[in-house]
C-alpha cells in the first residue's frame, strides 16, 4: 500500500519538526504527502517561507506530493493563473481538487502532458458527477481519489457511507485513500483529531488503518501534525486487501506458532460457527500434538490435532462459542475490542494474526 503522512506547513509545527515527519516517514517505508493550501488558520507568511523547503525535502526522499487545492490557491503562491506546469515546478506531482472545479476542468486536467496526477474528493463524489467525468472523456488511468477528514467531533463519515462511496469509485477503476487520525499530537485548530471516519476518532491508530482496510481501502493517510514512531510503523504495515488481527497467543508449541505466522484466505463454503482457513491442512510439515483441551468461546483461534486425523492443521476461528474437545487446541484468542473485525473476513478474503510476545490464558 502507498501509505502516507500529512503536512500543515504554517498552522502546527515548526518547520525543524516537518522536516523530521518527512524523514521518520521516509525511514518507515511510507511514500506520499499530504498537504492542503486552503486552510483558514494557515499562517500564509509561514507556509510561504516553508513550503518551498519541505517540498524540497519531499523529492529528496522520492515521496509524492498530493496538494489540495482549491481556487485560493492560485493567490496564496502568487499565481497568475493556473496552470500544471507551474504546480510541477513547486514539486507537486498530484493535485486534489476540493471544491471550484467541475468535471469537464477535471477532465481536461486528467489529460495533461505534466505528468501530474488527479484526485478525486472521494467523501463528496456522486454518481452523476463520476459519468460527467466519463462523458468528458477523463483519463481515469491518472487519476484516483481521497477522502475528507473531519475536524469536528460528530461529522465524520458514517461506515456505509465510506463503503458506498468507495465501492462506486472502484466500480470505476478508482482507487481510494482515507485519513486515520493520531492521538501523539493532534491538529489545530479544534485539536479534536482528523478522522475520515468519526468511529476512528478515539481509536488506536492502529486498529482504525486495519479497520480502513477490511473496508477495501487502498491508501491510508495519518492526517493529524505529529504522529508518533508506533503510528507511523502501524501505518506503514498495513496490508491491502487483508484482515489482520491482534491475538492473545495461547501456546507455546514450535509448529503451531509457525503455523500461526502465515496469512489464510477464508473457505469460499462458509460455516456457520467459525472461519475456516482454506490453507492450513496443506502447510504442515509436522504433527500437532494435543493440548489441554479449552472451551471455545467466541474468538478463539483453534488448531485441530494429531487426533483428528484428516482434520489434522485445521485452523478456525471461533464465531459461536463450543465446547471443550480434545482433538482441537485452542492456541490462540482475538482481542476484545478486535472482535468486530471477524465480520470482514468473509468468503476468499485473507486474514492473518499479530500476537503477543508471552501466552496468556482467556480471560
Amino acid at each position: 500500500m502507498l501509505n502516507g503522512i500529512s503536512i500543515y506547513p504554517g498552522l502546527d509545527n515548526t518547520l525543524e519538526e516537518n522536516l523530521e515527519l518527512i524523514r521518520k516517514a521516509s525511514q518507515f517505508g511510507l511514500k506520499r504527502i499530504f498537504t492542503s493550501l486552503h486552510i483558514p488558520e494557515t499562517n500564509r507568511q509561514a507556509l510561504k517561507r516553508e513550503l518551498l523547503i519541505l517540498l524540497s525535502a519531499a523529492r529528496r526522499y522520492q515521496m509524492e506530493i498530493i496538494s489540495d487545492i482549491s481556487p485560493s490557491t492560485l493567490e496564496l503562491l502568487g499565481m497568475q493563473e493556473f496552470t500544471l506546469s507551474a504546480f510541477r515546478m513547486f514539486g507537486i506531482e498530484t493535485l486534489r481538487f476540493d471544491y471550484g472545479y467541475g468535471a469537464e476542468e477535471i477532465a481536461k486536467y486528467s489529460r495533461n502532458k505534466q505528468h501530474i496526477r488527479i484526485q478525486l474528493n472521494a467523501s463528496t463524489m456522486t454518481g452523476k458527477f463520476l459519468t460527467a467525468l466519463m462523458e468528458n472523456e477523463a483519463n481515469f488511468g491518472n487519476i484516483d481519489a481521497l477522502h475528507n477528514f473531519y475536524p469536528r467531533p460528530g461529522t465524520g463519515l458514517s461506515e456505509e457511507t465510506l463503503v458506498r462511496k468507495t465501492v462506486m469509485l472502484h466500480k470505476a477503476g478508482v482507487q481510494v485513500g482515507a485519513f486515520v487520525p493520531s492521538h501523539n499530537r493532534r491538529r489545530a485548530p479544534l485539536f479534536e483529531g482528523l478522522p475520515t471516519m468519526e468511529a476512528h476518532r478515539n481509536i488506536s491508530t492502529d486498529l482504525a488503518a486495519r479497520h480502513l482496510t477490511a473496508l477495501g481501502i487502498d491508501s491510508i493517510f495519518l492526517s493529524d501534525s505529529l504522529p508518533s514512531d508506533e503510528e507511523l510503523l502501524a501505518v506503514s504495515q498495513t496490508r491491502k486487501n487483508e484482515v489482520v488481527l491482534h491475538a492473545q497467543l495461547l501456546t507455546r508449541d514450535p509448529v503451531q506458532k509457525e503455523l500461526l505466522s502465515h496469512t489464510f484466505t477464508s473457505r469460499i463454503d462458509e460455516a456457520r460457527d467459525a472461519i475456516r482457513a482454506q490453507e492450513s491442512r496443506s502447510m504442515l510439515n509436522e504433527p500437532i500434538l494435543p493440548e489441554p483441551p479449552l472451551p471455545r468461546p467466541s474468538g478463539a483461534v483453534t488448531i485441530d490435532n494429531e487426533t483428528y486425523p484428516r482434520y489434522m492443521g485445521e485452523l478456525e476461528i471461533i464465531r459461536r462459542p463450543q465446547p471443550a474437545d480434545s482433538r482441537i487446541n485452542v492456541v490462540a484468542h482475538i482481542s476484545e475490542d478486535e472482535a468486530f473485525l471477524l465480520d470482514y473476513i468473509t468468503p476468499g478474503r485473507r486474514f492473518s494474526f499479530e500476537f503477543v510476545e508471552e501466552p496468556r490464558k482467556i480471560g
